[in-house]
C-alpha cells in the first residue's frame, strides 16, 4: 500500500492585499487623484457635463420639460397658453443642446482616450520589460542545463532570444489585409 505525501507548503491564505498590491493601489490612486486636479477649467466643466447628461436625473429633467412643453402646444393644459404650436422652437432648442452635448462628451471621451493611451504605453512598456526579464532567466536557465548536461528544447533556445518589438510590429503591419 503505497501513501501518497503532499510535499508542498501551502501558506495560510492572506487576510488581506499583499503588500506589493497595497502599494500599487495606492500609487495609482495617487496618480489618479493628481491628474483630476491638473485637468484644466475646460476639462473639469466638460466632464461634470457629461457627468450630468448621462445621468437620469438629466432624462427626468427632460421629460418634464419636454412633456410639459408638448403638452402646453397641444392644449392640453388648461389656462397655459400655446407658444410653439408648430413646435419648431422645441426642435431648435432640442437640436442645439444636442450640438452643446456632443461637443462635451466628445471632450470627455478624447480626455479618457489620452488617459487610455497612457496606460496603454504603461503596459506595453511593463510588457516587453517583462518579456525582457524573462528572456534572460530562461537563458540562464539554459545555461544551468548545459552545466548539468541536460539538453534544452528547441523551444527553450528560441525563447532566450530577444524580440525587437518594432520587428514584430512590422510583421502585424504586413499581415492586415
Amino acid at each position: 500500500m503505497s501513501e501518497q505525501y503532499d510535499v508542498t507548503y501551502k501558506p495560510p491564505p492572506p487576510e488581506g492585499l499583499s503588500p506589493v498590491l497595497e502599494r500599487n493601489i495606492q500609487a495609482l490612486v495617487m496618480r489618479r487623484r493628481k491628474d483630476e486636479a491638473a485637468a484644466s477649467v475646460q476639462q473639469k466643466v466638460a466632464d461634470a457635463i457629461t457627468g450630468f447628461a448621462g445621468s437620469m436625473l438629466f432624462v427626468y429633467l427632460h421629460l418634464a420639460v419636454f412633456g410639459f412643453w408638448i403638452a402646453a402646444n397641444l392644449h392640453a393644459i388648461p389656462r397655459v397658453p400655446a407658444w410653439d404650436e408648430s413646435f419648431v422652437v422645441l426642435a431648435m432648442v432640442a437640436s442645439v443642446e444636442a450640438i452643446f452635448l456632443s461637443t462635451f462628451v466628445l471632450i470627455s471621451q478624447n480626455r479618457m482616450a489620452a488617459d487610455a493611451d497612457r496606460r496603454a504605453d504603461l503596459d506595453l512598456q511593463i510588457n516587453l520589460l517583462t518579456e525582457h526579464e524573462l528572456t534572460q532567466m530562461i537563458g540562464l536557465i539554459n545555461k544551468i542545463a548545459q552545466r548539468l548536461s541536460v539538453e534544452a528544447s528547441d523551444a527553450a533556445h528560441d525563447a532566450a532570444r530577444d524580440i525587437a518589438p518594432e520587428a514584430v510590429l512590422d510583421k502585424i503591419d504586413e499581415a492586415k489585409p
